[in-house]
């Protein structure tokens, strides 16, 4: 705790008086794996950011150029290719790819377009989602076909192409990369390896339920009226939640008390306890108003266990306190979010929608715990909601958190607004509580420099 002035302590030092997050971590009976008690955290800088970022159509096709074909980027559940045939469709932008499973069970994604005149091989954009089953890849314009191993199955009129080595014309590809039961791709096969890349996260990962043992009870795609980064930030904090989630919802309990980490370029972390009321301030918190706070804490808990071991069939004794309540986001660069937890299982994706600047597709998963010994059920398909249909909408989506996420996604449109409306043009941002914004665009800036 530190009750001293802000402008007594050095940049990125401040922090809200009263239990600070591992405080009430710590606090827990049930103990909590290493990873959430661990913290890292450092001041990386207070200028502004401008605007110009999310708004710009230049910007916007540097990042194409220099940003999206050197990341490794989730693509796809395992479980959306299980076996040898099955394929699905992953756009970003302008390019696309087919991701399938091949004959030997080796994953592979393969740039979609024809190497006779560039057609698809397979429709993408709003038709994106994946197939059971297939056996080739038939360009629909001059039936040129490839098998599923990338190999050349058939070239019409192969007498009339005596200048093409048939031997060559294997579908182009991008690297694959597979951890915790996602599919990542890279255009860059001088990239560095994926478990590389993905820093601390792996390790972490060891310690918590695993992520390759769940599947997808939820899967939506929401269009949404703002610039994929403007997008991606709105989660990026908590320090919105004490005006965006006033109305009582239980998010609304985590505020100015969220803990911060920053492990290197690719991965960022925070959580913000759920349970436990906000600390109030100037009044200084007594050891009573702690221990009732913790007993709250530790009820809602077990409330949580109580209702989901019947779903589920999982034994909930064995998570702690803060895995069956807390908000434990981790972000992999550049627009993949993963929460560990069981009670909020969820992951994130953000990506522009097409080639447009100003919106962008957000995909929400509820990554569930599979029993033991149980197989993955076939994916649900994903349910696709344009910019003014609302998450209510959509099959088993929990009402609660379907009315926070209207409240996370309100503020949205009126920021890219705000953006090109701007006097200032560029935004501040908090040292401590936005340092993960502030991440992004340093490790954003390594790649459109490079």
């Amino acid at each position: 705790m530190n009750i001293e002035s802000p402008k007594a302590l050095k940049p990125g030092e401040a922090r809200t008086p009263g239990q600070s997050t591992k405080d009430v971590i710590l606090r827990d009976p049930n103990p909590a794996p290493w990873p959430l008690v661990a913290e890292q955290y450092q001041f990386i800088g207070d200028a502004d950011i401008p605007f110009d970022r999310y708004t710009s159509r230049e910007f916007f096709d540097l990042e194409m150029k220099k940003l999206w074909p050197k990341v490794w980027q989730w693509v796809c559940r395992e479980e959306h290719i299980p076996e040898p045939g099955d394929h699905m469709v992953y756009e970003i932008g302008d390019y696309s790819f087919i991701i399938t499973r091949t004959d030997s069970g080796e994953v592979k994604a393969y740039y979609n377009s024809c190497l006779h005149r560039g057609t698809q091989l397979r429709p993408g954009a709003e038709e994106e989602g994946y197939a059971l089953s297939g056996n080739d890849f038939r360009c629909p314009f001059h039936a040129w076909t490839w098998n599923m191993d990338g190999t050349l199955k058939d070239l019409p009129c192969d007498w009339d192409f005596p200048h093409l080595d048939k031997e060559k014309l294997c579908l182009p590809e991008a690297k694959v990369g597979l951890w915790g039961g996602f599919v990542f791709i890279n255009m860059d096969h001088d990239a560095k390896p994926l478990e590389e890349y993905l820093e601390v996260l792996p390790e972490h990962f060891k310690h918590f339920f695993p992520l390759d043992r769940r599947y997808i009870e939820v899967h939506l795609r929401r269009t949404l009226p703002c610039n994929w980064k403007a997008g991606m930030e709105a989660f990026l904090e908590a320090y919105h939640s004490r005006e965006t989630h006033m109305g009582g919802t239980p998010i609304g309990n985590a505020c100015t008390n969220a803990q911060y980490d920053i492990f290197g370029d690719n991965v960022n972390r925070f959580i913000h306890t759920i349970g436990y009321p906000t600390p109030t301030w100037p009044e200084p918190e007594t050891e009573e108003d702690i221990a009732n706070a913790m007993a709250e804490r530790i009820m809602a808990a077990q409330a949580n266990r109580d209702k989901l071991e019947p779903k589920y069939g999982i034994d909930m004794s064995q998570f702690s306190e803060s895995e069956m309540l807390d908000s434990i986001e981790y972000f992999v660069f550049p627009n993949m979010f993963i929460f560990p937890g069981i009670t909020l299982p969820m992951i994130y994706r953000f990506r522009p929608a097409g080639t447009d600047v100003d919106t962008c597709w957000f995909d929400l998963m509820f990554l569930r715990p599979l029993k033991e010994g149980e197989e993955h059920p076939e994916p649900p398909r994903v349910v696709k909601l344009g910019l003014t249909e609302t998450y209510d909408t959509v099959p088993n989506m929990d009402k609660p958190l379907a009315a926070i996420y209207e409240q996370d996604t309100s503020n949205l449109e009126r920021q890219q607004r705000g953006f090109k409306a701007s006097g200032k043009r560029a935004q501040s941002l908090a040292n401590y509580q936005e340092a993960r914004i502030r991440q992004v665009h340093i490790t954003l800036d390594k790649y459109l420099k490079a």
